[in-house]
């Protein structure tokens, strides 16, 4: 046992930078601009990706499910887990509302918590969300997970006065994101915060540069001295800066004459750098373009294509990672090889009606799926079994392979039948 216990040991303090020369924290850029959670869902781009999926993955069915005997799965309803999960987690959120907002705590912060709070029975009964940048993971002195918290003093509890509370692991749900450790996730925002600062310094740059009514700057020449310069300066500015003040005729005075001077080459191009910007962070959630407002490159035969990557390649990682967290954190030790949670995707991936159809005729035809069955992919009443709902049914043209040529040297029925009554008639005569 002394060797095992030298090799498995408990891991070092969970961390969320990678030595001191480099830090995914919040913070400064390359472009100047600070990048935190708030400031990045200033950008569009960074808002529009993260209200997707927030809301992609609040709104899909979250259901418990439990294994029969036959090895099939069903719905279980009856489990506490399920009311809590699929309608209201708590008295204060429906459950909507609850997974969006720990999807976009995921999203920027790159974990997710939420308070357990059970019964006698150790059976979860709510569940509350809590803020991560609040969050304090470490380890006990038995190796455990330990969740350090700093409650404000609005918030409600048991200590009205605020400060830090020690919760255990089996009182928390936690949802890691992309990490080196397996136990504190990464946030894209911090991941990636030198392309949303360019973002950001290029919107700013924009909108002062529409704020000057678009025009460059130039030269006032004045043949003789000027003896107040600021005046002069102060005056031009009032009358003909600003957007609002664009196209405005300028009257000049004692053979003054204004000097435009030309847009630079770079300057002219900051909307194709804000474009660029936007498939950058696009890129960085994983989001099709179009998702996102750009339909340059998007047609009618690769809409229903992106749409359909975007489940595979980028929802359905979230939904396994959510899953597992689910299963590991809610469920009792009794219950794990018998019960677990599922997100339904059925419904991002039917496709058009046309295409539905066509599938349900073939497993239809072919003998793999009932009426019913149709009936509940499309949000249907089911059929009576008496009335033919829960049917199998196959083209009579197919047949076994071992039973092919069985009926070569029979005649059919109805040619037996044939002579049988020629038969008959025979005799009587």
């Amino acid at each position: 046992m002394g060797i095992f216990t030298g090799l498995f040991h408990s891991r070092d303090k969970p961390k969320n930078s990678l030595g001191s020369a480099f830090s995914f924290l919040f913070g400064g850029t390359t472009s100047g601009k600070m990048v935190n959670e708030h400031t990045a869902l200033q950008t569009t781009a960074v808002y529009a990706c993260v209200r997707i999926l927030a809301e992609t993955i609040a709104g899909l069915p979250l259901h418990v499910y439990q294994y029969r005997m036959d090895g099939s799965k069903e719905r279980f309803p009856q489990h506490p887990l399920y009311n809590l999960l699929h309608n209201e987690p708590n008295p204060e959120m429906t459950s909507f509302v609850f997974r969006e907002t720990l999807m976009s705590h995921l999203l920027l912060w790159g974990n997710a918590y939420a308070q357990i709070v059970r019964n006698g029975r150790g059976q979860p009964v709510a569940l509350y969300p809590l803020l991560p940048n609040k969050m304090d993971v470490s380890r006990a002195p038995n190796g455990e997970l330990r969740y350090t918290y700093y409650r404000d003093v609005d918030e409600s509890g048991l200590k009205p006065k605020g400060g830090y509370v020690t919760l255990r692991k089996d009182e928390v749900l936690h949802i890691p994101g992309l990490g080196f450790d397996g136990l504190i996730g990464y946030s894209p925002i911090a991941m990636a915060k030198n392309a949303i600062g360019m973002a950001l310094a290029t919107e700013e740059y924009g909108a002062s540069f529409f704020a000057n009514g678009a025009n460059p700057g130039g030269v006032l020449e004045h043949p003789g001295v000027i003896k107040d310069v600021q005046r002069v300066k102060d005056s031009w500015n009032a009358a003909y800066q600003g957007s609002g003040n664009a196209h405005r005729i300028a009257v000049l005075e004692e053979n003054m004459h204004f000097q435009a001077i030309g847009i630079p080459p770079e300057q002219a191009q900051f909307l194709e750098t804000r474009k660029f910007q936007i498939n950058e962070i696009a890129r960085i959630f994983r989001v099709p373009p179009h998702m996102v407002g750009d339909l340059e490159k998007s047609s009618f035969s690769n809409i229903e294509q992106q749409s359909l990557e975007f489940v595979k390649f980028t929802l359905d990682p979230w939904v396994v990672r959510w899953e597992q967290s689910l299963c590991q954190a809610l469920l009792l030790p009794s219950e794990k090889s018998d019960v677990f949670i599922r997100f339904n995707l059925d419904g991002l991936l039917r496709g058009d009606y046309a295409s539905r159809m066509t599938g349900y005729a073939t497993g239809r035809q072919n003998g793999w799926l009932s009426a019913n069955d149709i009936r509940e992919l499309e949000d249907m009443n089911r059929i009576p079994a008496s009335e033919g709902g829960d049917l199998f049914l196959v083209n009579g043209s197919m047949t076994k392979l071992v039973q092919a040529g069985a009926f070569a040297g029979k005649e059919s029925p109805v040619k037996q039948a044939t002579q049988r009554k020629h038969k008959e008639e025979t005799n009587e005569k």
